[in-house]
């Protein structure tokens, strides 16, 4: 393996959350019903604009309007098809696409919808845990209900097959979250254990590509999945140690000040890279 950085020399985090701040992308996300607010609220402390249009009227048209377009098949019911519309929409205007497979691996009917989803719209940010993205890559995975469980020993190569396969970003996220293009795999060493400890987290991660992936542009999904999984992180450590908190309730608050604490100013231009080690290559 080689020590090569997957940046070009103008994508930092500071930069990158400059970018958002200085042209705040809308985001126009078809998510699940169980942690739109989230969703919505941490796309607005980010930077940038959520737009939550689910009518199959507006669909393609808000998405073709969008900087970035955030779908979230957590919740499986009658808005595959305005994804799958949204998506093209996107696709036709240039805009990024963070797909986020929620439950892939635990039933046929998952599995099914989201085949469905990566067969009709080009995706550019694949984003799931680590069993999501191992079932999605067609290997033996535990998903149990929305959640990962196992061990994923392989987990960098196999975020790299899945984005040879996709021709998208991978972010698998875990323990350590990686980030992987059909060339390498990447961790990225950010975080807090306390992340995990409510619901949400996921679903938030991945309209966070999708803010990053807007501001950036559709040619720099892989800069965009780093800067955009790297910050989620500083966030999370920030909040846990603010102290200013008593369980995994007040928590989530901290971490949503957190994010929207999270500016440029207060981030050094290596931030990224000394959180960005090469796990794989080909």
């Amino acid at each position: 393996m080689s020590d090569a950085s997957p940046f070009d020399g103008d994508v930092t985090l500071p930069a990158a959350l400059d970018a958002i701040a200085e042209a705040p992308p809308l985001v126009h996300c078809i998510t699940n019903d169980v942690t739109v607010n989230d969703v919505a609220n941490v796309t607005l402390h980010w930077g940038a604009l959520p737009v939550m249009a689910v009518d199959p009227r507006e669909v393609e048209t808000m998405a073709g309007a969008a900087a970035g377009l955030y779908i979230n098949m957590g919740t499986v019911d009658q808005n595959e098809d305005e994804m799958i519309a949204a998506g093209q929409a996107a696709n036709e205007a240039g805009t990024p696409v963070a797909f986020d497979p929620v439950g892939v691996g635990a039933t046929p009917t998952r599995d099914e919808v989201a085949a469905e989803i990566l067969e009709a719209v080009d995706v550019s940010i694949i984003k799931g845990n680590y069993g999501e993205v191992t079932a999605l890559a067609g290997e033996d995975a535990e998903v149990q209900g929305v959640e990962s469980v196992g061990e994923y020993a392989e987990i960098a190569e196999t975020a790299m097959s899945l984005a040879a396969d996709t021709d998208a970003v991978v972010v698998a996220s875990g323990e350590v979250d990686v980030v992987a293009d059909a060339d390498a795999a990447y961790e990225v060493e950010s975080g807090d254990p306390m992340m995990g400890r409510f619901v949400g987290t996921g679903c938030m991660l991945g309209v966070t590509e999708a803010v990053f992936a807007g501001a950036l542009g559709e040619d720099r999904a892989l800069e965009a999945a780093l800067a955009g999984t790297a910050a989620f992180g500083v966030a999370g450590e920030r909040a846990a140690a603010d102290g200013d908190w008593n369980g995994p309730a007040s928590y989530r608050t901290a971490f949503h000040d957190a994010v929207a604490a999270l500016t440029g100013e207060g981030l050094d231009a290596g931030e990224l890279d000394a959180r960005v080690d090469l796990a794989a290559e080909r």
